[in-house]
């Protein structure tokens, strides 16, 4: 067990601290059920999830691209005779998961709360720059952040940057979330502490293998544990 100074806490932000990819699950039952007369329903989540992968680099995360990939395999699936209608009916659910309220996940605000009465916390997140901000906004828990980040990607890089920009680096920083490959395995990978936070729903493109052993990876059941995890200005990790 390595004991070291901690100074930054960073929390991811979409299923961590509050629901999200519920309502991607959703939609994408309803995109099931609009182009049920020209794919079966896991024909078509196979090519969403495709056209999703095949986006990312031009879309980046979020509702956004999500809605586009829906529009892109829709056209494919029908080939090329998707009725108005139903692309109508998408852009709408894309309307929709954006004006959707926040519901935030138990204990979250106990957990910011707890590791801002210590450390230096910063939200670090990626997807639309505007539904984030949104998202924050109506959560109530902006004003106990120090630091807010909206990223398109999360790297070793961009972690050791982040760090060092509002905390002493990523060496004496923790990153909690709910995703191995984007919340955990990078911070590692730039010095930091990796705490994983499971959510019931996972996006397969967010799929990783947990880094059992490393010794600066850490496996919480949920935010709870947090406060126990991070105690006063060390991490026993």
């Amino acid at each position: 067990m390595t004991r070291a100074r901690l100074t930054t806490v960073g929390f991811d932000a979409d299923d961590t601290l509050w629901h999200n990819e519920r309502l991607f699950r959703l939609t994408q039952d309803r995109f099931a059920e609009l182009l049920a007369d020209h794919a079966p329903r896991e024909d078509l989540a196979k090519a969403l999830l495709a056209a999703e992968r095949r986006n990312l680099g031009r879309y980046g995360f979020g509702i956004k691209g999500f809605v586009l990939s829906m529009i892109e395999t829709a056209i494919e699936v029908t080939d090329d005779r998707v009725p108005a209608a139903v692309i109508r009916e998408l852009l709408a659910a894309g309307r929709e998961m954006l004006a959707h309220p926040i519901e935030l996940l138990p204990h979250a605000r106990e957990a910011v709360e707890a590791a801002a009465s210590r450390f230096r916390v910063v939200l670090i997140t990626k997807g639309d720059l505007l539904d984030q901000e949104r998202k924050l906004a109506q959560s109530g828990l902006g004003d106990l952040f120090h630091a807010v980040e909206i990223v398109s990607d999360k790297t070793p890089e961009v972690y050791a940057r982040i760090f060092a920009r509002h905390g002493t680096g990523a060496e004496q920083a923790a990153m909690v979330g709910n995703s191995l490959k984007s919340d955990v395995i990078p911070v590692l990978q730039a010095g930091g502490w990796g705490l994983h936070v499971p959510h019931v729903l996972i996006w397969e493109v967010e799929h990783a293998e947990a880094p059992m052993g490393h010794p600066r990876f850490l496996a919480l059941n949920d935010l709870s544990d947090l406060a126990e995890a991070l105690p006063g200005g060390e991490a026993h990790i």
